[in-house]
């Protein structure tokens, strides 16, 4: 499908102040270059989008050029997808890519690697070079990769609006006797025809019981008269993710579900209120989880209660830094993205999420989707 979104993709531009970054980065801590495998790190410095296989495909980054390393037969398509300029080197099907690498670094440099390298590729590098000229790059690309642009809030802006459309789409269009299938496919659907990227990323659709179980059951289910409905999905604009869940009922009139779901949604609220420039990751878990206590549930992860982190990052990877999670002492700053969804599980009852994502200003969080007004009411 053509681009006819009006926000615009990120530019050249854009991608060659991102390594320029990286290239400060890897000139401060002495390496020779920084391997890119074929991940959305490869996207987010390079333009290059390519799907991992056994075959090595990715660039070298070094003080002063990007060199993509492409099995033989690929050239060609490489040459037609969208990237920033670099020397493009080849390795045939007998040749070790690993070998070729390290030609390039050179004998004695240090090459740093992409966090979301394979096993089997560090295996063949540290063969060759020995493991001790390797170390790990995903602390240099992560710094860099959570903290967004306007550029890139603006499309994450622009899919969470979409999905949240979707979402309303659903809302109309559920009725009992529906089965949760025929909603998973009217959610990919609605995304395809609104210009998604390629549809939904993922789409969960629980009933009942079900709505108890995070990521939702197998089979499929119908929705019966009064049950409880969950519903997460998102989709990609440009490679940026959305990512929204409602939990509701179609109609008022379950007191428990009611109170539980108040309850969650004060801590939802909790989680935003606590987020400031420079407060740890962790405090807003711990603000969820205050909540909950204060309403006899948990505490920790115990159930009924909260059984998992109250958020996590987004961006190109729909799950990534930082991560709204105990013990994890990274201050918040302006750019950071992120969701709020401290989940209350009720064991083979029912659950309840309700997940609207922020994003850190220098002023404070801003929601990308204003929060659901009540039980039967999903949507401000």
């Amino acid at each position: 499908m053509s681009w006819q979104h009006p926000v615009p993709r990120i530019t050249d531009d854009e991608k060659q102040l991102r390594l320029s970054r990286l290239r400060e980065r890897i000139e401060a801590e002495g390496l020779a270059g920084i391997l890119l495998g074929p991940t959305e790190s490869l996207r987010y410095f390079t333009g290059l989008v390519w799907h991992p296989s056994e075959r090595f495909l990715g660039a070298l980054v070094t003080p002063t050029a990007i060199v993509y390393i492409v099995p033989g037969f690929e050239r060609s398509r490489v040459e037609t997808l969208p990237h920033l300029p670099g020397e493009i080197l080849v390795w045939e099907e007998e040749e070790s890519s690993a070998a070729l690498i390290l030609r390039l670094v050179g004998q004695g440099g240090a090459l740093a690697l992409d966090d979301g390298l394979p096993l089997f590729f560090y295996h063949a590098l540290a063969a060759v070079a020995g493991a001790e000229r390797l170390s790990d790059g995903g602390r240099l690309i992560r710094d860099l990769r959570r903290i967004k642009s306007d550029a890139e809030i603006a499309l994450i802006q622009y899919a969470m609006n979409l999905t949240l459309d979707v979402h309303k789409q659903v809302h109309a269009l559920l009725k009992p006797g529906l089965r949760s299938s025929e909603v998973v496919d009217f959610i990919d659907r609605q995304h395809r025809l609104a210009g998604a990227d390629d549809g939904s990323t993922f789409a969960i659709v629980s009933f009942g019981a079900a709505t108890s179980l995070p990521h939702g059951a197998d089979g499929d289910q119908i929705l019966a008269e009064g049950e409880v409905i969950l519903v997460d999905t998102g989709c990609r604009i440009d490679g940026y993710h959305s990512d929204i869940t409602r939990t509701y009922v179609l109609d008022g009139g379950n007191s428990a579900f009611e109170r539980a779901w108040r309850i969650e949604r004060e801590a939802q609220q909790a989680v935003f209120d606590a987020a400031r420039i420079g407060a740890p990751c962790s405090s807003l878990d711990d603000a969820a989880r205050k909540v909950l206590a204060k309403h006899s549930l948990g505490p920790d992860y115990r159930l009924p209660g909260l059984p998992h982190r109250a958020g996590h990052g987004l961006g190109l990877e729909i799950h990534e830094e930082p991560y709204i999670v105990r013990g994890n002492d990274t201050p918040l700053a302006a750019g950071m993205c992120f969701s709020d969804e401290p989940m209350i599980v009720f064991p083979e009852k029912f659950g309840i999420r309700l997940e609207d994502h922020i994003y850190m200003t220098a002023e404070g969080p801003r929601w990308f989707t204003h929060p659901a007004t009540g039980p039967s009411e999903p949507f401000s």
